[in-house]
């Protein structure tokens, strides 16, 4: 019987079964919200709905979206689909003022069952979708886990407090060291991302419904400003040197710098909206995409005049993007949508290095200083392993039949957790090196992973000075002992910052300031970067007083 009512359900017009939004209630509500406001999945109200056609609407249904959680509904009919599209043009009121955000406030101080940490540069976060759950790891222990409800991904660190977004508006704050749930506060109806100040003053929410960002006190989470907008926010990231944030939209042309201090917004023009973008690791560059002219460009941040731009046959996913160091220059990856191609550029130089095609379309790309490879997706259960020194590129299978998704490294880069995503999945945790598995976590549709160092910018330049050392230093320098030359802990703690870029820039010059007869260093014609990320990586071993 009860299927037979599911069979009539698909092909009975919906207005005979008590109303247009039975198809909605049955199949659209779990993920899009019982009041079409968004969940899991966005909301479908007519401003989400404008710039798709019917066509289009029926290519969703019938095929899906691939490299998301959006499945396909092969069996619905012309007749249903059409229902169901004009079902989801039809107006509805949406309020949601400071108000309504500051009611939304709890205060919770719950204890969540998590071990202590030793060190929180190796602490990965991973999202478990299939059980709204998050774990905390450190290297290849799961320390506990704790739930947060329609939790997507988007994780940010303030050191042990870690702030969880939710599609349906709601932003979490734990703290890893207290070991508890500390509050919650829902910014807006559907949220697009968040971010923390540099300061650490602030979390920036950026939403889409209402439109507008939302900034809140980074410890009480209480609303300090609501910034109304005129358009869909592509996202917002913090620059770390500056007290800035920077944004673009969708469908606006413009990049838009909020400054913190005042929460006055300056713009600089573009030549169509920057669909999606990222910032370079020395807060210089917005690198965006323009899905009109189907170009990647790339915009100074110091006076909004465009540097760099190339013809793109099909758009780059630049919200997941790899950068790395190679022979003295810096280089991002970054995959295109619906296509099997990755795409190698130069940075700085700016010049598109080369395309690579895979064996099947991808979201993510990921890599660490100690791994040799890129990491990245292909929709199926192999991983695209790409190496940086020359290009070559493999594809091993993680585990058979099952589709793996999503890289993420362990601070130190010795671990890479792969997401195995299937209702029946697991975590997967390699060598980065090697690739030897060194266990495998049952998981339930786990997606993204995020951790301390990797997904925290101003640890980039030290990240990128990493692999300088690597291939430039460490055969004179060691880090922690005196080997040939002086160590960085040696460097770090009796030199400043000038003193160490003029050393390296030119040792001729400095050697007896610093107490040498002779010169045995030889000069580097470095970059303004390599420069900076040199000295970011030396700093890190500085003693403490």
């Amino acid at each position: 019987m009860i299927n037979l009512v599911a069979l009539l359900l698909l092909f009975i017009p919906s207005y005979c079964l008590g109303g247009e939004d039975v198809l909605y209630k049955k199949y659209c509500a779990k993920c899009h919200g019982e009041n079409r406001l968004g969940k899991l999945a966005p909301p479908l109200l007519p401003i989400f709905m404008k710039n798709i056609s019917l066509e289009k609407f029926e290519n969703i249904i019938k095929n899906g979206i691939p490299a998301t959680s959006m499945p396909s509904f092969p069996s619905f009919s012309k007749q249903q689909i059409e229902q169901l599209y004009n079902f989801l043009k039809t107006p509805k009121k949406v309020i949601w003022k400071q108000k309504n955000i500051l009611d939304s406030l709890q205060v919770l101080n719950q204890s969540i069952d998590i071990k202590p940490f030793t060190d929180l540069r190796n602490i990965t976060l991973l999202v478990e979708r299939g059980k709204s759950s998050i774990w905390v790891l450190e290297n290849e222990k799961i320390l506990g886990k704790f739930n947060v409800s329609n939790v997507h991904g988007g994780i940010k660190f303030s050191k042990s407090q870690v702030f969880i977004p939710s599609r349906d508006g709601w932003v979490s704050k734990v703290d890893l060291k207290d070991a508890k749930f500390k509050r919650k506060i829902r910014p807006c109806i559907y949220l697009r991302n968040i971010d923390v100040s540099a300061d650490g003053k602030y979390v920036l929410a950026s939403c889409w419904l209402p439109e507008s960002i939302v900034i809140l006190d980074k410890i009480s989470l209480k609303p300090v400003k609501v910034l109304k907008l005129d358009g869909k926010i592509s996202a917002i990231y913090s620059l770390y040197k500056k007290s800035q944030a920077v944004f673009t939209f969708r469908d606006k042309q413009g990049i838009y710098i909020l400054n913190l201090k005042d929460f006055n917004i300056k713009s600089f023009p573009t030549k169509s909206p920057i669909t999606g973008f990222f910032i370079d690791p020395f807060d210089r560059y917005i690198i965006g995409s323009s899905k009109k002219e189907k170009k990647l460009q790339v915009y100074s941040l110091k006076d909004g005049n465009l540097v760099f731009e190339s013809s793109i046959p099909s758009m780059p996913h630049l919200f997941s993007v790899a950068v790395w160091y190679q022979n003295g220059n810096f280089y991002f990856a970054t995959r295109h949508i619906k296509s099997p191609v990755l795409s190698i550029w130069r940075m700085y130089n700016w010049k598109l290095e080369k395309q690579i095609k895979l064996s099947g379309a991808g979201f993510f790309v990921r890599t660490h200083p100690d791994t040799p490879y890129l990491w990245t997706d292909v929709s199926s259960d192999k991983v695209a392993l790409i190496n940086k020194r020359n290009l070559h590129h493999k594809e091993i299978t993680i585990v058979s039949g099952k589709r793996y998704l999503h890289t993420e490294f362990s601070g130190d880069g010795n671990i890479a957790y792969l997401s195995i995503y299937d209702k029946d999945g697991y975590l997967v945790l390699l060598n980065s090196k090697t690739l030897k598995q060194i266990k495998k976590f049952p998981a339930s549709l786990p997606v993204g992973k995020y951790n301390y160092v990797n997904k925290t910018r101003k640890f980039l330049p030290q990240l990128l000075g990493k692999q300088i050392y690597i291939q430039k230093c460490w055969g004179c320098h060691h880090p922690l002992e005196e080997a040939f030359a002086p160590s960085f802990k040696k460097i770090a703690s009796t030199r400043d910052d000038s003193l160490i870029m003029a050393q390296i820039l030119n040792p001729g010059g400095t050697y007896k300031l610093l107490g040498y007869k002779e010169n045995y260093m030889p000069r580097f014609n470095f970059s303004k970067e390599e420069l900076e990320a040199i000295v970011s990586f030396i700093k890190t071993f500085k003693e403490e007083n």
